[in-house]
C-alpha cells in the first residue's frame, strides 16, 4: 500500500510494506507499523511505539506522544498496540512515564473521537472508549468494558470486564465487573444487555444478580458480605467478582442509596 508523498517519515521508523500512510501524516521516532494498518491524514505517531496489524488510525489522532506527567524527564518509555484497533479523530494515547514502562493496548478496541488514554494505561480486548472519555494514568480496563461519552476515570482505577460506565459519569474507585455505573462511582445493577450479547445463560445472569443484590443493594459491610458469599457454592463469574473486590486497592464503587437498582434490560 502507498505512503503518501506529503507524509513525513523518520528514518528510524519501520513500516510494513502493506501499511497505508496517508497525507500529511507525521511519524517521528522509533515507530513500528504492522501489516494492513491504515494511518489517515494528519495523524501523528511518535515515541517508541509498536503498532500491530490491521489497525485504523483516523485523522488528527496522536499516538505515542510523551506522557502528561510533570515527573517525566524524557525517559525511554513505550506504547504497545495490538491488532485491529480503531482510533477515531483526535484520540490521544500516551506512552509510559517511568523508564522502561509501557502503555499497552490489546486487540479489537474502539477509541472514539477525542478519547484519551494516559500513560501506563492497560487496555484489554474488545473495549469501547467513547467520545471524550478520559482515562488517567495507570487505569486498567478489562476485556469488553464500555466507557461511555465524557466519562472521567481517576488514575490507578480498574474497570472490570463487561462493566459499563454511563455517559458523563466519573469514578475514583474500581468499577466491578459485569456492573452498570453512573453518577459518582455508583453501581446501579448488572449489565444485562452486555451479558446477553456475550452469550451468558440465564443461570449465570441470575447468579450475578443475586450476588449484586447481596453486595451492593443491602447496607452491609462489604468485607463481611464477600466472606459470606465465599462460604457458598458460586459460579466462576461470581468468584471473579469477589476476587476483583478483594484485590481492590482503591475500594470499589458504592451501591445505590435507594433500594431500587437499575439494569440495562429485562429478564
Amino acid at each position: 500500500m502507498p505512503i503518501h508523498p506529503t507524509a513525513i517519515i523518520d528514518s528510524r521508523a519501520e513500516l510494513h510494506p502493506q501499511a497505508d500512510i496517508g497525507p500529511y501524516v507525521v511519524i517521528d521516532g522509533v515507530v513500528q507499523v504492522g501489516r494492513g494498518t491504515r494511518v489517515l491524514a494528519h495523524a501523528v505517531l511518535t515515541g517508541w511505539t509498536e503498532i500491530g496489524e490491521d489497525n485504523v488510525i483516523h485523522m488528527g489522532a496522536i499516538i505515542g506522544h510523551e506522557p502528561q506527567d510533570l515527573s517525566y524527564k524524557g525517559a525511554q518509555t513505550f506504547l504497545k498496540i495490538g491488532h485491529r484497533n480503531t482510533f477515531r479523530e483526535h484520540s490521544q494515547i500516551h506512552r509510559g512515564t517511568v523508564e522502561g514502562s509501557a502503555t499497552v493496548i490489546g486487540n479489537d478496541n474502539y477509541f472514539m473521537q477525542n478519547a484519551h488514554a494516559a500513560h501506563n494505561c492497560q487496555i484489554g480486548n474488545s473495549t469501547i472508549i467513547a467520545g471524550g472519555a478520559l482515562l488517567a494514568g495507570h487505569v486498567h480496563v478489562e476485556d469488553r468494558a464500555f466507557v461511555s461519552g465524557n466519562c472521567v476515570v481517576h488514575q490507578f482505577v480498574r474497570i472490570g470486564t463487561l462493566a459499563i460506565l454511563r455517559g458523563l459519569s466519573r469514578t475514583s474507585r474500581d468499577v466491578p465487573p459485569f456492573c452498570i455505573m453512573d453518577g459518582t462511582h455508583t453501581v446501579r445493577g448488572i449489565n444485562l444487555v452486555g451479558l446477553r450479547r456475550t452469550g451468558f445463560s440465564r443461570e449465570r445472569i441470575r447468579a450475578l444478580r443475586n450476588a449484586f443484590t447481596r453486595l451492593f443493594r443491602k447496607r452491609v459491610n462489604m468485607k463481611q458480605a464477600v466472606a459470606e458469599l465465599r462460604t457458598e457454592t458460586n459460579t466462576e463469574d461470581v468468584q471473579y467478582l469477589l476476587d476483583f473486590i478483594e484485590q481492590s486497592k482503591r475500594g470499589v464503587c458504592f451501591g445505590p442509596k435507594s433500594n431500587q437498582a437499575e439494569e440495562s434490560g429485562e429478564e
